[in-house]
Order: C-alpha cells, then structure tokens, then sequence
C-alpha cells in the first residue's frame, strides 16, 4: 500500500530565512486561496512517527513513513497485539487493500512524547481501502470496531481563524501541553486538478524563528 501523502503548509515558507517560517497569507497552493473562507474540519495534529497498517484480506504488514522506517521495538509490539489477523479480518474481513494510516506516540518517541500516553501507541487519522478514502464517520466507526484511539476534531472554521489559533497557541486535547498543530480538510473531500487530496497543516513552531 502506497505512502501516506504529503501534505502541505498552508502558506509558503520564507527563502529569506532557510524556510524555516512561513510567508503569512501567501498561500502555498491556489486551491488553498480559493477555499479559505470556506469551513475546514480541523484536527489536532500529533507529534508522533507515521506508521502504516496494511491488511491484504489474509496478512497484516506493518510499515512505517517509508518501507525502509525503523520502528521502535516496543512500538512493533503494540501494533502485533492490537492488529492480530483475527481482528482485522472481522473488521474488514477477506477482500483486503485495507490500509490505515496512523501516528506512533508515547514516551521515548519525539521529544515529549510521554505528554500523550506513558508507553507507545497507534493513533489512527485516516484510513484508504482501495481507492477510497473513508469519511470521517467512517474512520470513527473504525476505531470503535478496533477499540484504538482517533486524532481529535478540535474545531472548524476557515483557514485564517485556524492560522490565529495556532499562532496563539492552544492546549493540547491529550493534557496540560501545548498542541504541536492542525490539520485541516474541507468539509467535503477535494481534490486538485492533478489528483491530489486537498488536506493542509500548520505547526506553532512555524511561527518560532528559533526552530526547524
């Protein structure tokens, strides 16, 4: 099963500065400007490592951003234990081209990542099967059949209150911490001319000249 998409910054990063902020209110794709007004569903994105659950209708196979991502060991074991054969196969049972797209997170991934859980977990936000990629309802009811947890809906509105909120800093739904950003899709799936998903994300260190 194919990687996870990129997925890009809402607005342009700065060359004056080796990229390291973003050119505020420049856009980084058309389809961003001619959307902004309009609602976008936002998502707390989490400071974790991309992991890859794939499920061929007999065989579950684990990756990682790339085919060749080293896992943490003991991450390895919590994907084993949560998705054995025998649970996949009565969620989704024998066609297969099932693939989930999660986040590893807990203590000893990322810097501060015991602030979501104190050993390592999946936490799902998208799930493809075939060619489709599942509606938001759909991957909730996912994560209920898998008993996993799902990335948190923390708001909805256009492009620029999502950049005021995470220029201002807003605290993270798994504690007492600062959220690492959103992730925000249109109301209703979109695609650009070239096929590809319209889905877009902004991190607070983006407006901190200091980090990368």
């Amino acid at each position: 099963m194919s990687q996870y998409h990129k997925i890009q910054t809402v607005y342009k990063r700065d060359p004056a500065n080796y990229h390291k902020t973003l050119l505020d209110g420049e856009f980084s794709l058309p389809e961003f400007a001619y959307l902004a007004a309009c609602p976008w569903v936002w998502t707390e994105k989490v400071d974790g490592t991309n992991i890859r659950v794939m499920w061929d209708g007999t065989n579950v196979t684990l990756g990682g951003k790339t085919d060749n991502a080293q896992l943490h060991a003991d991450l390895v074991k919590h994907l084993q234990e949560t998705f054995t054969q025998e649970v996949m196969l009565e969620v989704f049972g024998a066609e297969g081209d099932v693939c989930l797209y999660g986040e590893g997170c807990g203590a000893g991934i990322q810097k501060g990542g015991g602030n979501y859980y104190l050993d390592k977990r999946f936490v799902l936000f998208d799930v493809r099967i075939g060619e489709w990629w599942l509606q938001r309802k759909d991957i909730e009811g996912v994560a209920t059949s898998l008993d996993i947890p799902i990335v948190p809906i923390i708001g909805c509105g256009s492009l620029s209150v999502m950049v005021d909120m995470v220029r201002t800093g807003f605290p993270s739904a798994w504690g007492d911490f600062q959220a690492e950003g959103i992730v925000a899709r249109p109301m209703v799936e979109l695609q650009t001319r070239a096929g590809n998903r319209i889905i877009t994300k902004l991190k607070a260190k983006d407006f901190r000249k200091g980090d990368k």
